[in-house]
């Protein structure tokens, strides 16, 4: 490989590890956003949804899952229901199941997204598995929940949205993990 292509090559794989890095990043993001313009906090326990938000029970949103896993990562992911009639206002909730289908333990990273795009505002998840990183034990599987309600400012034209979750392995958290493991193997 010409010395351009190398370049070219570490340009590309620098973007990759950035647009990863990112990707996790945004999820403190979110939750910071979430607090400051939502006034949604993110506590243990029942969730706090503004008082001031009134449910629309004459009206009702489809909202669809999809789940799938980074090909870097031996997981299984799946949703307990494919979809789920919802009052805009209602706080809902959702499970999904991870399970590590390796013999080794791994640290994953959902990354949620909304579609349509322009409806993602309208979108809240007061509590979700995807703002924490998740560790699996080999064969380990985990019921995770989402919290979440819709807007009742979504546009009336808007009357189907998909929650879309994407599990990605956190190598660094991983290796981490391995070499705290390999530490205290190694002390005894």
């Amino acid at each position: 490989m010409s010395a351009g292509g190398r370049a070219i090559l570490r340009r590309a794989l620098l973007a990759s590890v950035v647009s990863f890095a990112l990707a996790f990043a945004l999820v403190p993001l979110y939750r910071i956003a979430c607090e400051k313009l939502l006034g949604i906090r993110f506590e243990e326990g029942p969730a706090q949804v503004s008082s001031a938000m009134e449910p629309q029970w004459s009206r009702e949103v489809v909202v669809e899952f999809d789940t799938s896993v980074n090909s870097k990562l031996p997981w299984s992911f799946r949703y307990e229901v494919p979809s789920m009639k919802v009052h805009p206002g209602v706080l809902t909730e959702a499970i999904f199941y991870a399970r590590n289908d390796s013999d080794r333990p791994i640290v994953g990273q959902a990354v949620p997204s909304i579609a349509p795009s322009e409806a993602a505002i309208y979108f809240n998840k007061t509590e979700c598995f995807c703002f924490t990183q998740q560790l699996l034990g080999p064969g380990e599987e985990r019921a995770m929940p989402v919290r979440f309600f819709v807007d009742p400012a979504l546009p009336e034209k808007v009357r189907t949205l998909t929650l879309s979750y994407t599990f990605y392995n956190n190598e660094q958290a991983t290796r981490r993990l391995r070499e705290q493991a390999d530490g205290v193997a190694g002390s005894h």
